[in-house]
């Protein structure tokens, strides 16, 4: 019996579960080659999942596998301790690494599960500085990343503050049992064959992208409670999800899990107001009740219950940070959002409605974008930026009309579902 298959009268194990994600994430997320080296960044919590995946890498073919761990009671030490002027610096000779890691053919996985409120009693301004100076650091790496230059992916770990953050009431053990009960649905690891049932999911996917790309809508428009908002489509703008193919002609699933379908706005075409369904974790810190008025593509109106100092400096990050670099589609009903779950971190939020992101925009979204310049896709409308940040716009109460060359408008999604 294979032991990714389970017996079909028991139950998997937690550790069965964890290979298997492990495995998915290799297979699927990465879609691994051999002889590729692979650079994980994970926290120290993760570790568990760290050696499942590496494991997997290795019996993939991969030549080395190198792994970058964090740990939050360092990031607070820092914040409470470190001298002021300390927070404008970041560790550029390790972002340069990794960059020169991807140039050199290098594939990327991160795992993600930080305490969403890490940074919550924090000095703002040290935050945002911090933030900055990472994402000015880590762009050579990034653009790399964000231009699906090489094949990467993101998985999640249960880490105890995360499921905290989730399930406040529950002792910890039991807390962090459900988020992994939720990870492990979502990631389709409790199905007979995840790698099978992956490859049917991106084949759903990859029939909602080619019927949008059929359209060409010169627009998006979202109305619903606090929203009215046009979204212009950039210029020979593509639809893409699920899995893709990096440049370096291997398929990945950038995102497990995964439910959307994206693709580019046009930086100069955005107007009116939109309200956020769901809060956002951004860096520790969290923004809940996001509203803002866009106009000419630029947001010039910003406001949010709570985390309003920190959007207001990620805001003002660089020209680009306030102009938007994604704008994706999920349905009301996906797996994530039908579980009722708020996660408090994007990776699972954002495929549980419709969102959109401030910052870059990823040069696969176009037609034929894998061979066009900085200067060519900015003349198609892209956005460029230190941030990438995904916030949700998408509920059962949101209308989506697709708009086309001529003004016309036709339904794309009623109540948050296909319409």
């Amino acid at each position: 019996m294979n032991k990714h298959a389970g017996h079909p009268t028991e139950p998997l194990t937690h550790d069965e579960r964890l290979d298997r994600l492990g495995r998915v994430a290799v297979e699927v997320g990465l879609g691994l080659r051999a002889g590729q080296e692979l650079v994980i960044t994970a926290s120290l919590d993760a570790l568990p999942l760290v050696r499942r995946i590496t494991e997997h890498a290795y019996k993939a073919g991969a030549s080395l596998v190198t792994t970058l761990f964090n740990d939050e009671e360092a990031t607070l030490m820092r914040f409470r301790n470190a001298p002021d002027g300390s927070f404008d610096q970041a560790t550029g000779w390790l972002y340069e690494g990794m960059a020169n890691a991807f140039k050199s053919g290098a594939a990327r996985l991160a795992i993600s599960g930080e305490n969403p409120s890490l940074l919550a009693n924090e000095d703002p301004e040290k935050v945002s500085r911090a933030n900055r100076a990472r994402s000015r650091a880590y762009m050579p790496a990034l653009s790399l990343i964000a231009g699906f230059d090489i094949n990467w992916t993101i998985v999640s770990y249960a880490s105890p503050a995360w499921a905290k953050a989730m399930f406040p009431d529950d002792p910890e053990d039991i807390a962090v049992a459900k988020l992994w009960h939720a990870i492990f649905a979502a990631s389709r690891v409790d199905t007979p064959d995840p790698v099978a049932a992956w490859q049917e999911h991106n084949e759903q996917l990859s029939a909602s992208t080619s019927r949008l790309n059929a359209k060409r809508y010169s627009a998006l428009r979202f109305r619903g409670p606090g929203t009215d908002l046009t979204v212009g489509l950039a210029d020979d703008h593509e639809w893409a999800g699920g899995a893709s193919v990096a440049k370096n002609g291997i398929v990945c699933n950038a995102n497990i899990p995964t439910e959307e379908v994206f693709t580019t706005p046009h930086r100069l075409r955005v107007d009116g107001h939109v309200a956020s369904t769901k809060p956002l974790s951004y860096q520790g810190t969290l923004i809940q009740d996001i509203a803002v008025r866009f106009e000419g593509g630029a947001i010039v109106e910003a406001s949010a219950r709570t985390g309003l100092d920190v959007l207001n400096k990620v805001l003002d990050t660089d020209e680009g940070s306030r102009r938007l670099g994604e704008v994706a589609l999920v349905p009301h009903s996906s797996p994530i959002s039908k579980s009722g779950l708020l996660f408090y971190n994007t990776l699972y939020d954002e495929n549980a409605a419709s969102h959109i992101a401030l910052g870059q925009s990823y040069s696969k979204c176009f037609i034929d974008g894998a061979n066009l310049t900085p200067e060519q896709l900015a003349a198609r409308g892209a956005n460029s930026s230190l941030i990438h940040i995904d916030w949700m716009i998408g509920s059962g109460e949101i209308d989506v009309d697709g708009i086309d060359a001529g003004g016309n408008a036709e339904p794309v999604m009623r109540a948050g579902e296909w319409a």
